[in-house]
């Protein structure tokens, strides 16, 4: 399945907030997704968890793939940022295309 998504979207048509465990920090906004409900949530809390950790976007991008690789098997891709295109093909049920604060994040398996 192929998806084209542009960062940063003008609109919020269709997205879903959720919000952490602890309630601090902002709320993932889901833009896009092909994704059972439990990855949509781990895809949220490795995120988080990588901002959390890191400053630098590539870095944030590595963490995350690292993660879902060794959770889910490779082959993972990451992209990280608040200014891209993109257009990618991957496996059912593994993509998803979300936001935290002002930082796009796009995850998918091929």
């Amino acid at each position: 399945m192929a998806d084209k998504v542009d960062a940063p979207t003008g609109s919020d048509s269709g997205s879903l907030a959720k919000g952490g465990d602890s309630g601090s920090g902002p709320k993932a906004i889901i833009k896009n997704v092909d994704m059972s409900e439990e990855m949509q949530q781990e895809a949220v809390d490795v995120a988080s968890a990588a901002l959390e950790k890191y400053n630098i976007e590539k870095d944030i991008a590595a963490q995350i793939k690292k993660e879902f690789d060794k959770r889910y098997s490779p082959t993972w891709h990451v992209v990280v940022g608040k200014n891209f295109g993109s257009y990618v093909t991957h496996e059912t049920k593994h993509f998803i295309y979300f936001y935290i604060g002002t930082l796009a994040i796009l995850i998918w398996k091929s």
